[in-house]
């Protein structure tokens, strides 16, 4: 008995200390005055690509695109409704899709249509070859991923 609560414990240490190491579920980005920058170039291909950016013991998760209409769009990878479940998007050809309840979102809608289960909007911009995303817009996602 004693020896199974002591291995409950060290399992549990390791797990508090694997989540508060800083480890993500998706490539980490860092912030360098005040912006993060992803070459556009790694991020104009169709697909979703996720990030993480670590804020204290919470991990901001995001994904950029390029649309079909040519529009590089950003959203937290979480909405209004299902985030408390954290399991975020994934994508079909065009769509993105609500892991939790299945609903489906066309990417050409994405930072468009807002709220409800639409993926969260993240502002961002274009600049010098650079999809540039703001500390402080990224920070605006940490209640959709704070853990309770």
């Amino acid at each position: 008995m004693a020896i199974g609560v002591f291995l409950l414990a060290g399992v549990a240490l390791l797990a508090w200390k694997f989540s508060a190491s800083g480890a993500t579920k998706y490539p980490a980005v860092a912030v360098v005055a005040g912006e993060v920058a992803i070459p556009l170039k790694q991020v104009d291909d169709g697909q979703a690509h996720f990030f993480s950016y670590q804020n204290g013991a919470t991990s901001i998760d995001f994904f950029v695109l390029k649309s079909q209409d040519g529009v590089m769009r950003a959203a937290f990878d979480a909405c209004d409704v299902c985030y408390r479940d954290k399991q975020g998007y994934r994508q079909e050809g065009e769509e993105m899709v609500c892991v939790n309840c299945g609903q489906r979102f066309h990417s050409n809608l994405i930072n468009e249509v807002k709220g409800g289960c639409n993926p969260a909007p993240l502002e961002r911009r274009e600049s010098d070859g650079r999809l540039l995303i703001r500390e402080a817009d990224l920070l605006q996602g940490n209640r959709y991923f704070e853990r309770i």
